[in-house]
């Protein structure tokens, strides 16, 4: 299951060791919204995408790792766009629209190490329908999940992705998992702060005792959980921002602490208008395919740089 099962979605990654980043390229004419939530966003042309404003789509979305230095990425994103003579006609050429945001993935390896043009070029150019990959790839190379209690409990996070096809419908979400919270499967914690030595989970009377007590040290840094849902479902711009809105259900149900000052959670949506339904039932499954693409992203993330993945507890 993938983003790539809603027809003409095309999804493209490059990473190095330290970071990387995902480009998701839907076909042209395709609705796109967006919702934040929070409270530490970082963020590219989602303005834009508010209903009331004149584009209504996007030409290519991307997720990046190197918190804001990582949106230098766009610029060869843009680049490959117009190359593909994709964008929007201005007169004297064409405007690329390339709407993005950024996880924090800074402390993971290499400070120093940001996604630049170079990477969201290669990014762009290996878009493809094709694409399968999960875990540690593009922007989930450097996630990690569970800083509650800083990076030294961390454990490894990644790129995840679920869907959801009834009848002609097809939903499907890409989620990039870097939460400050942890993560939960059924009420049941399955990624999060963690005593690696032990390989057992800090309980929540632990953890709010060592918040207490570390206020400085674990505080600091910054997290986000970032993901695109995407469908064949017709919808307006209006519609596909209520479907953002109700997608970060999918965060409460999967991450706990979630939309906290410390993140900056991000839904995107795309609707590429293949097929007419009801637009509730795009959000009510939107937000399923969305908690499952976040459990996705921890359970198909390896362990690396010293951060446990679920797998190997």
């Amino acid at each position: 299951m993938y983003l790539t099962d809603v027809k003409g979605i095309k999804v493209g990654h490059a990473n190095n060791q330290a970071t990387g980043l995902t480009v998701i390229i839907p076909p042209k004419g395709t609705v796109c919204a967006v919702d934040v939530r929070g409270g530490g966003p970082g963020t590219r042309e989602t303005d834009l995408l508010d209903p009331k404003n004149m584009v209504q789509g996007v030409d290519a979305i991307m997720l990046t790792g190197g918190s804001a230095y990582g949106l230098n990425a766009a610029a060869g994103v843009m680049k490959y766009l117009e190359e593909e003579n994709r964008g929007v006609d201005v007169g004297l050429g064409i405007v690329p629209i390339v709407s993005g945001a950024v996880i924090f993935d800074l402390a993971y390896k290499d400070y120093k190490t940001r996604p630049d043009a170079e990477m969201g070029y290669e990014a762009a150019k290996n878009a493809s329908e094709k694409e399968n990959r999960l875990g540690n790839v593009g922007v989930g190379l450097g996630a990690t999940v569970g800083k509650i209690l800083g990076m030294e409990s961390a454990m490894k996070g990644g790129l995840g992705s679920y869907t959801i096809k009834v009848g002609q419908v097809t939903i499907s979400a890409l989620s990039v998992v870097n939460s400050f919270g942890d993560i939960f499967e059924d009420g049941k914690k399955i990624a999060g702060a963690i005593n690696k030595k032990t390989k057992e989970f800090y309980n929540p009377k632990e953890i709010l005792k060592l918040m207490e007590e570390n206020k400085e040290k674990y505080f600091k840094g910054t997290n986000t959980t970032l993901s695109v849902l995407a469908t064949n479902v017709k919808l307006n711009k209006t519609q596909a921002e209520k479907v953002a809105n109700v997608a970060h259900n999918g965060y409460a149900m999967s991450i706990f602490p979630v939309h906290t000052q410390y993140d900056g959670d991000t839904v995107f949506v795309l609707s590429t208008g293949q097929v007419e339904a009801d637009p509730t039932l795009v959000q009510a499954l939107g937000s399923i395919c969305v908690k499952n693409a976040i459990i996705s992203g921890v359970k198909n993330a390896k362990t690396e740089e010293g951060y446990l993945a679920m797998e190997d507890l």
